[in-house]
C-alpha cells in the first residue's frame, strides 16, 4: 500500500507501508522443524529394522538427539507465538470465518504434541552410552525410548496439516489469502490423508508439514492479502 505524505511546499515522495513481518514466524518454525525432525532424525537402522542389542545404542549419536530437542523446542515456541499472533491480527479481520479460527487451534495442537516428541528425543540423548546419564536405564529401557522416537517427533505435525486445510479453505473459497497459497495448502492435506488411510503410517504429517509452513510464511509476507496487508 502506497501513502502520499504532504508538506508545506507540496506533496512529498510516496512512501510504502512497511510489510508485516509476523508471517515469517511460520517460515522460521518450518525451518527449525525440518532440521529437528528430518535432518536430525538420529536413527541409524535400515530397512532391516532394529533389535534389542547394546550395539544399537552405541551407534547412536547423543549430540544429534540433544540438538534435535533444542531445535524442536524452538519450533514449539515459534508455533505458539505464531498462533497467538494469528489470533490477534487475523481473527479480528475475519470474525465469521471458521477456517481462520481453526488455524491457531491446529498450531497449538502441534505444539503440544511436538513437545513430547522432541522431549523424548532429548531424553534418549541424555541416556545413551557416552552421554550425561549413561547408567540411568538398561538396554531394555533405552529400547523403549528408541521405539518412542520412531515417529515421536513426526506425529505432532498433524495439527499443522489441519491448519493447512484451513488455509486451503481461506484461499480457494473465502479468498482471504492468495489462491495459490490455498492450492498449495491442499498438498499436505492430501498427502497425509492418502498415506494415513492407505498405508496406516502415523508420522507422515511431518513429510510436508514443515515445508508447507516455510513456503506459506514467505507467501503471506510477500503478498498483499486481507490477512497480511
Amino acid at each position: 500500500m502506497t501513502q502520499i505524505h504532504t508538506t508545506a511546499g507540496g506533496p512529498a515522495a510516496p512512501s510504502r507501508t512497511p510489510r508485516r513481518r509476523w508471517p515469517l514466524l511460520a517460515t522460521a518454525a518450518g525451518l527449525t522443524g525440518l532440521l529437528a525432525t528430518l535432518v536430525l532424525d538420529g536413527r541409524t537402522t535400515g530397512d532391516g529394522g532394529a533389535s534389542l542389542h547394546h550395539r544399537l545404542f552405541v551407534d547412536l549419536d547423543p549430540l544429534t538427539y540433544r540438538l534435535s530437542m533444542v531445535l524442536g523446542y524452538v519450533t514449539v515456541v515459534l508455533l505458539l507465538v505464531l498462533a497467538a499472533t494469528w489470533r490477534r491480527r487475523v481473527e479480528p479481520l475475519l470474525p465469521d470465518s471458521t477456517a481462520a479460527h481453526l488455524v491457531p487451534l491446529g498450531l497449538v495442537s502441534s505444539a503440544a504434541g511436538l513437545t513430547y516428541g522432541y522431549g523424548w528425543k532429548g531424553a534418549l540423548g541424555n541416556y545413551l552410552p557416552g552421554s550425561f546419564e549413561p547408567t540411568a536405564f538398561d538396554d531394555a529401557g533405552l529400547y523403549v525410548y528408541y521405539v518412542l522416537n520412531d515417529f515421536g517427533s513426526f506425529i505432532g505435525w498433524l495439527g499443522v496439516v489441519v491448519a493447512a486445510g484451513a488455509i486451503a479453505v481461506m484461499g480457494l473459497r473465502e479468498r482471504a489469502v492468495p489462491r495459490w497459497l490455498g492450492a498449495l495448502a491442499v498438498l499436505p492435506v492430501l498427502q497425509t490423508t492418502l498415506m494415513v488411510a492407505g498405508m496406516g503410517v502415523p508420522g507422515v504429517p511431518a513429510l510436508l508439514g514443515p515445508a508447507w509452513l516455510v513456503v506459506t510464511g514467505l507467501g503471506l509476507y510477500f503478498s498483499r492479502s486481507r490477512v497480511s496487508a
